[in-house]
């Protein structure tokens, strides 16, 4: 299977042709500002690095958060453009799913996903569910757990800090071959269905101020 890997859920931006287990070209660039810019252009030149027509694909997988409100939103435009256009589905990962990917052997441990959600919060992904959670106020875990994430270390320093069974992972940001994977899963029935849509866990900051806003209908 041949698949178009896009992530720009966090604070770097990548593409890939992954081909079975393999990556075939890929593009990366450290940053959380102009992912709209830079994905194009990344993926028109994994395409041409592996010799290959958009149409050849058979499907486009992409992260759709939690994280960046701008970077996911780029990610599935960009995402759902091509799969209209290569006439093939377009599936969604979660960034939990893509770091379970890296992480096949913890044993009993649950896998926690923390994500930097900025002012002291993170969110958190645990078995499919995710919400939000400030620093200080962070759920304990009734069994043994492995941290992933880009707030993985302080959430598992806080963690440990009340006597939690904690593990902490060298998962860090979605490897975009391993958000190849995670949406060859969910496409052949693996993982639950996930709409290829960004999922937003807290809404967002910004907002129309009242004097702008719209007059109720009648």
């Amino acid at each position: 299977m041949r698949i178009l890997a896009l992530d720009a859920a966090l604070a770097r931006c990548s593409a890939a042709i992954v081909a079975g287990d393999q990556i075939v070209a890929q593009r990366q660039r450290a940053g959380d500002r102009g992912q709209a810019m830079l994905l194009p252009v990344m993926v028109d030149e994994v395409i041409a690095e592996a010799a290959m027509a958009a149409g050849a694909l058979d499907l486009v997988a992409v992260t759709v958060g939690p994280g960046s409100f701008t970077g996911i939103r780029a990610g599935l435009a960009l995402a759902h453009g091509i799969g209209l256009a290569a006439s093939v589905p377009v599936i969604g990962v979660s960034v939990g799913e893509v770091l379970a990917e890296a992480l096949p052997h913890l044993g009993t441990r649950t896998l926690w996903s923390a994500i930097d959600s900025r002012r002291d919060r993170v969110f958190l992904e645990i078995s499919g569910s995710i919400e939000t959670f400030a620093l200080d106020a962070l759920p304990m875990p009734d069994s043994p757990v492995a941290i992933a994430g880009d707030a993985a270390i302080e959430v598992a320093t806080r963690l440990a800090a009340r006597n939690a069974d904690v593990m902490l992972t060298d998962a860090r940001w979605p490897q975009v071959r391993h958000v190849a994977l995670a949406a060859r899963r969910r496409h052949d029935g693996s993982l639950p269905p996930l709409a290829a849509q960004p999922l937003y866990v807290d809404p967002p900051e910004a907002r129309l101020q009242t004097a702008l806003r719209p007059p109720p209908s009648a």
